[in-house]
């Protein structure tokens, strides 16, 4: 199974080493992409729907026609990390060729990306910045293969 981390914006500053470690470390296991959909320009002159929805259509053009969406949204599917790891042996199991986590910009999804998901999943119920959600997700996908493999990284 092929995983893409799609992320809006770049990643700044340390946390582009820790995403790239994790990057690193996690193609021992699948083959693991992540890909940039650019910030939009002139946000200032468009309202948070605007804005959603300019980054929804871009979102949606950089979807595979065959992968299995699963945004990042606060209200999703909340699993413990062993949950995480069971979840993803399930769909590789289940044939799945590819995946595709999903991090909006900072006003959530458009309605249209929302209907292009399959699934949601929510790392807490705190709130985090985007570029602290890409560490937490790469590091929580990195531990659900371990714990596949029996590796011990992960410590119940």
């Amino acid at each position: 199974m092929k995983i893409t981390l799609l992320v809006v914006g770049k990643t700044d500053g340390v946390f582009t080493q820790i995403v790239n470690d994790y990057v690193d470390r996690l193609k021992h296991y699948i083959v693991f992409a992540v890909k940039v959909i650019p910030d939009i320009k002139n946000t200032k002159s468009l309202s948070q729907k605007v804005q959603m929805e300019k980054e929804g259509e871009l979102i949606l053009k950089s979807l595979s026609p065959q992968t299995e969406v699963v945004l990042l949204d606060e209200r999703g599917f909340s699993p413990t990390s062993v949950e995480l790891a069971s979840w993803f042996e399930k769909k590789m199991n289940s044939g799945i060729k590819e995946l595709t986590l999903v991090i909006g910009g900072p006003y959530g999804f458009s309605s249209a990306v929302k209907q292009r998901a399959m699934h949601s999943l929510s790392l807490s119920k705190l709130t985090f910045s985007h570029q602290m959600v890409r560490v937490i997700l790469l590091e929580q996908v990195y531990r659900a293969f371990t714990i596949i493999k029996g590796e011990p990284y992960h410590h119940a």
